[in-house]
């Protein structure tokens, strides 16, 4: 077997060229095509002899994948984009083809109605009627012709959702500008200056370097005196990949976009779905896009008065500046002002105590107080980058049960954001055992000269919303890889265990733990501390209303109940839910990752609907004392390690004891006492 399909061994990078991806993803694709031929000829009616070949062939091609898919994240280059597009394509032609065979769903359906069936380990049934269904959403019912325009239509939006995220990268790339004149960077703090400096060096150029890349923008965004300036990085920055961009439309996603809404649709119908949006809410927990809409408009309605007060405050502020109009390139700095002069705290006095290494030293600490693990650092591991770094993950008796690879600063080739996805899963096959591996991508400032990079609480809170999905995967106990760790989890619930780790952030002890002053060394004050706490809900209601905002765009526009015209839909969403108003240019449509070529295409409300679950479940831990192991230990028991073996509903209950209350979500905001 070729070595990058073997899923017991960690990946090889520098092996993953464009050449030896085709070669290895034919050979894995013929295996999993060869192994389905063998089960429809032969017809056998046990779960080893059925699922396991299934389940070896398609774990082979997922170890190939992974680190294909990984490194087009945090390592682009050309070459590879086009082998990971053709890749890409090829396999969504093949998994489609296979799960639109009747052959092969009915022995699925005769193995899960047969009598020793019943007798199998409640993750194996499960894992098996969840492949029934995906079957059944893939069109293996329909007629011969729509069946074939289902796998056509498929493989396009494959190849749209791909073309989509490449041009947002590219855009982003693309874009910079030089500054020579250090006056015109008033305000930008010194990290920040070295990080343009580095840019600039990078570049062949003189003097500083404003790129596209999250931190860049934040640091114009949030600091630089000169308005003109945050007008012309929040233009670029807002018109992305669109007709509007920098670039005259050259990375422009408009017609992607409508190809991908119709195509969408059109999928939709050919299973006798309304919409999107029924197809994309058979694998969630909420029943219909009524209901999710109806919590939406009443969630907004809640925060609306605190968002005008937010807003309200926002611009009595800037005309103390002499702003006498609040553009939107202008919120950001009036907002660091008016919380540096509200309570007393300001971003850059912070970000001196959070240098990354302490962070990541405090982490590794809170995850030994609060699921007893370790993480004990791999030189014998293949990397793909300097930044990159591979923990072993060992429990309290040394036992390593998992590992994963760090990788946490922004760079060009890098897509933006932060994110999780999983290497390895975890795999027991008779002798064979792959213990799971999670990859944790963050975008936080390069490291300086002196080999320094200063987070912000901000990304101290991504990091630990990161860290939960990783141990999502880590802690999975389901030896089924299709239903352990995120893998088939009801996907408005995803974000429970991330967005739980998140208010560990407002944890003193663990902040003081993850803190040490760049210069000093000393921890986070308690008086600093104390403030950063009073101004937590600072602009809460703006700040719940663009995430309303967001996930109602996202919802309405796959209804189509206001068309297809993302521009007018976004408007008419903002009309009504929104306090603030944007350029007539602006196109955050065009780099909406998230629903155009990510996993949130009409479910971009999970974040706000497991926010629900992740609020109430923290509460058992502050019951507790916060950072409690018995707590700890028990919501691995109850949610991480189940993966998607029982229903969310089923594992919460069984951690809290009861439903979710709805309440904890607004008390987490500061909307409710």
């Amino acid at each position: 077997m070729n070595s990058l399909l073997d899923p017991l061994h960690l990946p090889h990078f520098a092996d993953l060229t464009p050449e030896a991806i085709g070669a290895a993803l034919d050979e894995g694709l013929a295996a999993y095509q060869a192994v389905v031929r063998d089960l429809i000829e032969t017809r056998p009616t046990t779960f080893e002899e059925v699922w396991l070949p299934l389940e070896r062939a398609d774990v082979a091609v997922s170890a190939l994948w992974s680190g294909v898919s990984h490194l087009h994240s945090v390592a682009d280059t050309p070459e590879l984009r086009k082998a990971y597009a053709m890749g890409e394509a090829r396999m969504v032609e093949v998994i489609t083809a296979v799960r639109q065979m009747p052959e092969l769903y009915s022995l699925l359906v005769d193995l899960s109605t047969s009598a020793d069936f019943a007798k199998c380990p409640a993750a194996d049934r499960v894992a098996v009627e969840h492949e029934i269904r995906n079957f059944t959403l893939s069109g293996v019912a329909l007629a011969d012709e729509a069946r074939s325009r289902f796998a056509a239509v498929s493989l396009e939006l494959s190849k749209l959702s791909t073309a989509f995220s490449s041009a947002v990268l590219d855009a982003t790339d693309a874009w910079f500008e030089p500054i020579e004149d250090a006056a015109h960077l008033a305000g930008i703090p010194e990290g920040a200056m070295a990080m343009f400096a580095a840019a600039a060096a990078a570049r062949g150029l003189k003097g500083w370097v404003v790129t596209l890349q999250a931190p860049s923008v934040i640091a114009v965004l949030t600091f630089a005196e000169n308005r003109d300036l945050r007008e012309r990085v929040y233009r670029a920055y807002g018109t992305r990949a669109s007709d509007a961009g920098p670039d005259a439309g050259r990375f422009d996603n408009s017609e992607r976009i409508a190809q991908i809404l119709a195509l969408r649709q059109e999928r939709a119908e050919l299973l006798g779905m309304p919409s999107a949006v029924d197809l994309s809410l058979a694998t969630k927990m909420a029943p219909d896009g009524a209901e999710v809409l109806r919590f939406l408009r009443d969630l907004a309605v809640r925060a609306r008065p605190s968002a005008e007060k937010d807003l309200a405050a926002l611009e009595a502020h800037g005309r103390t500046l002499g702003l006498e109009t609040l553009e939107a390139w202008d919120r950001g700095f009036v907002s660091e002002r008016l919380r540096a002069e509200r309570y007393a705290v300001q971003e850059e006095e912070i970000r001196a105590y959070f240098p990354v290494d302490r962070v990541m030293e405090g982490w590794q600490q809170l995850l030994l107080r609060l699921y007893g693990v370790r993480l004990q650092p791999r030189v014998d591991v293949a990397l793909w980058h300097e930044d990159a770094r591979y923990f072993d993950v060992a429990d309290d008796q040394g036992r390593v049960f998992a590992g994963v690879y760090l990788d946490l600063h922004a760079r060009t080739g890098k897509r933006g954001g932060a994110w999780m996805a999983e290497a390895r899963p975890r795999l027991r096959d008779g002798d064979a055992e792959s213990l799971p591996v999670a990859y944790l991508s963050c975008n936080f400032a390069p490291k300086d000269e002196n080999g320094v990079s200063l987070l912000s609480h901000d990304d101290v809170v991504t990091f630990l919303h990161e860290t939960g999905h990783g141990l999502h995967l880590l802690f999975t106990e389901i030896d089924r890889p299709s239903i352990g760790g995120v893998n088939g989890f009801e996907w408005d619930a995803v974000e429970l265990p991330s967005q739980m780790m998140e208010d560990f952030a407002w944890d003193r002890t663990t902040l003081k733990q993850m803190s040490a002053h760049n210069l000093t060394g000393e921890a986070l004050p308690d008086a600093l501390f104390d403030k950063m706490v009073a101004a937590r809900h600072f602009q809460s209601g703006l700040g719940i209303l663009r995430q309303v905002e967001f996930a109602m765009f996202d919802l309405i526009l796959h209804l189509g109940i206001w068309g297809r015209d993302p521009m007018v839909v976004l408007k008419r969403v903002r009309d009504e839910v929104a306090v603030v108003s944007y350029p007539e240019w602006h196109r955050f449509p065009h780099s909406f990752n998230h629903i155009f070529s990510g996993g949130y295409a009409a479910g971009y409300y999970s974040y706000l609907w497991a926010e629900v679950l992740a609020a109430d479940a923290f509460r058992k831990f502050a019951e507790a004392g916060v950072v409690d192991r018995a707590t700890g230990d028990a919501f691995r028991r109850e949610v991480l390690s189940r993966g998607a073996s029982r229903p969310v509903a089923e594992s919460f209950r069984a951690f809290s004891g009861r439903d979710p209350d709805p309440v904890a979500m607004l008390v987490r905001h500061g909307l409710a006492a």
